[in-house]
């Protein structure tokens, strides 16, 4: 091993060179050497590993070795056995330079860990790609547990190499970062809190990929396309992008939809303001003229019948209609829009279907609608409740009843 290691030494000193020269340059062609030697292994390993690995791939009928060639995990293996014959080599080719072989052996043994450490990446990047494609694993959260694992790995990485470069054990080296701990805390807040909140957001099924949110404090209003470990992001309906801290859908409210998309209708929830001075009682003559209206015959009939059962029972004056009981135009309209209702095509008639009137307010009296489409689909649910919503509009002035409008410049002139 002496002579390999002077391979050139000798050969140097014969041709009248001095030693110091004949040592550096002993070092230098051996050195030469070696890379030339490294580059050629690490060239043919990766080309063979590139190339068994493609053809595995090509005849596996799983998509993973797919992935892990495109991941370029066969690649960064294949560095391997060229840093451990770097690695052996190093003592021999700097024989005569001790701290030179110190300063070179950390060097590649710092390279060894970051090695690691792209391997573990690439292997992990695989193993999520993978994950994505399983349907049952879609909507998780799969980029934070990930990027945990990688943090995790690249802190490691890191104190070993500081451990490395410093000569100071690991464990000493790990056990003394204890008085700094409330630093790390510190720079690492944000990431110890996006941690947190992704185990709690994926054990209590808060948010999935695909589900639609509405987060008034980060003007997000749309589907959520991905999760991490410090993020959230959300491609908002007018197709902006809104990223969203993990932890903030912990720490504050947010509205998820997923409830309304998984069950078997959508909900209309919207009022009609009712001019009150349009309310009034119905005399007989006009509810024979309603009776025209074909969804309400049958009810004003049984109805008119049923009052004036009562009124004769009990000797009411019907000289005036405030006295016994009465018909109102509002609350035949209320009982058009109920019957209209449940006999709408669009409206789901296994859910709650309701017009009721709310408090009377200084711009009317509220009568709304309670009701959920069959159909879930954002424009076909506008469209639907549009519909609803201008038939009935349309269908006011059949009662004597009219919408309430704030006075305009054109009414003032008039």
């Amino acid at each position: 091993m002496m002579s390999f290691k002077h391979l050139f030494y000798d050969y140097l000193l014969s041709i009248n060179a001095s030693e110091a020269m004949a040592k550096y340059l002993n070092m230098l062609a051996l050195l030469l050497v070696l890379l030339i030697i490294v580059f050629i292994v690490d060239f043919i390993i990766r080309k063979l590993l590139v190339k068994a690995f493609n053809q595995f791939a090509s005849v596996s009928k799983s998509n993973f070795d797919d992935l892990l060639v495109s991941n370029k995990v066969p690649r960064n293996i294949a560095h391997i056995i060229p840093l451990l014959i770097a690695l052996e080599f190093i003592p021999t080719v700097f024989f005569d330079f001790q701290y030179f072989e110190n300063i070179v052996e950390k060097g590649l043994q710092v390279f060894a860990i970051v090695l690691t450490l792209w391997i573990v990446r690439s292997f992990l990047n695989t193993l999520k790609d993978y994950l994505k494609t399983l349907p049952r694993l879609k909507d998780k959260p799969v980029d934070s547990y990930i990027q945990v694992f990688m943090i995790f790995a690249w802190f490691a990485g890191s104190m070993s190499a500081i451990a490395i470069i410093t000569g100071i054990p690991f464990l000493k080296f790990v056990t003394g970062l204890g008085a700094i701990s409330a630093v790390i805390i510190l720079v690492f807040k944000d990431t110890i809190l996006g941690f947190v909140a992704s185990i709690q957001v994926s054990i209590n099924d808060m948010v999935r990929i695909g589900d639609w949110i509405t987060f008034e404090k980060y003007g997000a209003d749309g589907d959520v396309i991905e999760i991490n470990l410090s993020t959230v992001k959300v491609q908002n309906f007018d197709k902006t992008i809104t990223t969203i801290p993990t932890y903030a859908l912990i720490s504050d409210s947010f509205k998820n939809w997923r409830g309304m998309t998984s069950s078997d209708g959508r909900r209309i929830k919207r009022a009609l303001l009712i001019k009150q001075e349009g309310v009034k009682y119905l005399s007989d003559n006009e509810v024979e003229k309603l009776k025209e209206i074909q969804l309400i015959k049958t009810y004003l009939e049984t109805k008119q019948n049923d009052i004036k059962a009562y009124n004769t029972s009990n000797n009411i004056d019907k000289n005036h209609l405030l006295n016994g009981r009465n018909l109102t135009n509002i609350g035949v309209f209320r009982k058009y829009i109920d019957v209209y209702l449940n006999n709408h095509s669009a409206i789901n008639k296994d859910m709650m279907i309701m017009a009721r009137q709310l408090a009377p307010t200084t711009q009317g009296i509220p009568l709304e609608i309670y009701a959920f489409s069959s159909d879930k689909r954002w424009e076909n649910y506008e469209y639907i409740m549009s519909d609803l919503f201008d038939h009935l509009i349309a269908a006011l002035p059949y009662f004597d009843l009219e919408v309430f409008e704030l006075p305009s410049s054109s009414s003032f002139k008039s």
